[in-house]
């Protein structure tokens, strides 16, 4: 057998007992998403002079080219100025991660972000435009579902400013892309600031919350991040030329077994991914499967899929053969390739 050491860890990884199984709880009072109405209006709130749809997650902004990271959350309570007063709630049990309270350091203004394990995976929910965080919260702090983190407000550096009639929480479900963002800044980026660390936003990749809470809603303790996400479309798959790649060990709820990688041993990883990049399955893959010495390889493009994304930067059709672009070679590298 030539299983080696990680396929002694994929063994392991597969083998490892799920964690408790845990789902979402909405993060503010607005339950507007999961009644009879499904939301709209009620629950999103658009750009400046842009309909509700443009709070949504996705291809939403300047005509479908810009991509939205999470959800606008509309408020539901004021204080006599008129100003959001609407608690801010941990969507799962966790950890804080990170807090910034220098709303001009960031289009989010003053965040939060919270780190959760949940099915073998380690994910992080984002929670924007805060007017105050709760006394006292600090990286390393536990929390459980529920637990108020912060006050909805409408902080930001933006040029135009969130008025008081667009107040919301932007909220967001993402993987942390790679453990080293810092590094990889310093290296990629030389001459641009980098003001938060490992948790600058272009370290994360999103998933479309809602459609994760409503599911959470209907399911309850059953749902499952990990099979949630199995159903997802992806967008494009791509070979990875490395045993060690981060994804595999920071996220084994999503991979998939291969038999043939037990008795032979990994070589890289076959990951599906989302238009923006976030990963929906990883399989690992051993030299037979994957033949060739391509650090990267595209495997597959699912084009319908694309069409309906237009802001996603990650391949580009050149005659007849998909090509990557930069931007999913800087995710793979600050995901350690």
């Amino acid at each position: 057998m030539r299983r080696g050491f990680w396929g002694g860890v994929l063994v392991w990884i597969l083998a490892a007992p799920v964690f408790s199984a845990q789902s979402f709880q909405l993060p503010t009072a607005n339950r507007s998403l999961v009644e009879a109405d499904g939301g709209g209006e009620k629950y999103f709130v658009g750009t400046a002079g842009k309909p509700w749809t443009s709070g949504q997650f996705g291809c939403v902004r300047t005509e479908g080219r810009q991509l939205h990271e999470g959800l606008d959350i509309r408020c539901t309570q004021r204080d006599r100025r008129g100003e959001p007063t609407d608690p801010v709630l941990a969507a799962a049990d966790g950890t804080v991660a990170y807090v910034n309270l220098k709303s001009g350091l960031s289009n989010y203004g003053n965040y939060v972000v919270l780190r959760h394990v949940m099915d073998r995976m380690e994910v992080h929910t984002l929670y924007a435009h805060l007017s105050a965080v709760t006394a006292g919260l600090k990286p390393g702090q536990a929390v459980r579902a529920g637990d108020r983190i912060a006050t909805m407000g409408r902080t930001s550096n933006t040029k135009q400013r969130i008025t008081q009639d667009r107040a919301h929480l932007h909220f967001e479900i993402c993987f942390r892309a790679g453990e080293h963002y810092s590094e990889w800044h310093r290296r990629f980026q030389a001459g641009t600031r980098n003001d938060h660390g490992e948790y600058n936003g272009r370290n994360f990749l999103g998933v479309d919350p809602a459609p994760v809470l409503l599911a959470s809603q209907r399911q309850g303790t059953n749902f499952s991040l990990a099979r949630f996400l199995a159903t997802q479309p992806e967008v494009l798959r791509v070979f990875v030329r490395n045993p060690r790649f981060s994804w595999a060990n920071r996220f084994p709820g999503l991979v998939v077994r291969n038999p043939a990688t037990e008795k032979e041993g990994v070589a890289g990883w076959d990951i599906a991914m989302a238009f923006n990049g976030a990963p929906l399955r990883i399989i690992p893959r051993s030299a037979r499967e994957i033949p060739g010495s391509d650090r990267i390889r595209l495997l597959a493009v699912n084009e319908a899929e694309l069409r309906t994304h237009a802001c996603s930067k990650l391949v580009i059709r050149r005659g007849q053969a998909w090509t990557p672009l930069p931007a999913l070679e800087d995710i793979l590298r600050i995901a350690g390739f």
